[in-house]
């Protein structure tokens, strides 16, 4: 089954360069898996210094305490390469961002993990701010729409990410698709060079050699 739309209650963040850190601070980096980033999304801003929900954040309000879509400002997600930030949003429960500008590197790590960007044009991401209370937003990944009370706007996707979202692949699921020409091309590189098969393994034995 095909995965095409995402729709839901759209959460305001009208921040520009709202960076990575200020998406996953530094302090939540110590694991070594993914497990509980969730508790870090956005911590500095949804929490005070006393560690009690901000209560003017717009993701501690019901109504976005669970909203599968963030609204962002220009260059969401800029700042250092930090693939935690997209774990994070995504154990947070967020499915996509609808955003004028991202990150260069933030947009790369979001769309080979399957968090979905949507780059719209500033002055419709203007009227998305404009609006009272909650918003609905439809994101129509096939036919690369992102549609609201204020109209439809279009967005752009690569080839390779649009298949690999609506396909549910990751990078390592898209590179497989291809295998059969993967392995030609294995095949014929090592006719070709064949003073080059297990050269690596043919190295060791003679250094094993030598040891013995």
């Amino acid at each position: 089954m095909k995965h095409t739309i995402i729709e839901g209650v759209a959460a305001p963040l009208p921040i520009a360069n709202l960076d990575t850190d200020q998406i996953m601070p530094k302090q939540f980096l110590r694991g070594i898996d993914k497990a509980g980033l969730d508790r870090g999304v956005f911590y500095d801003l949804r929490f005070d210094a006393a560690g009690k929900p901000r209560a003017d954040f717009v993701l501690n309000q019901p109504a976005c305490a669970h909203a599968p879509i963030l609204l962002g400002g220009a260059n969401f997600g800029c700042g250092s390469s930090r693939e935690h930030a997209v774990w994070g949003l995504q154990q947070f429960g967020v499915k996509a961002v609808v955003a004028p500008s991202f990150g260069e590197i933030f947009y790369s790590n979001a769309m080979n993990n399957g968090l979905m960007l949507a780059t719209v044009p500033p002055a419709y991401m203007e009227q998305l701010f404009a609006q009272e209370g909650p918003l609905q937003l439809r994101i129509d990944v096939e036919r690369l729409e992102v549609t609201s009370v204020i109209g439809t706007a279009r967005f752009t996707l690569s080839e390779r990410h649009r298949r690999m979202f609506m396909d549910g692949l990751d990078m390592l699921g898209a590179s497989l698709l291809h295998l059969p020409a993967i392995e030609a091309f294995a095949t014929k590189w090592r006719e070709d060079n064949p003073w080059l098969a297990d050269v690596a393994a043919r190295a060791r034995a003679r250094l094993d050699g030598q040891a013995a």
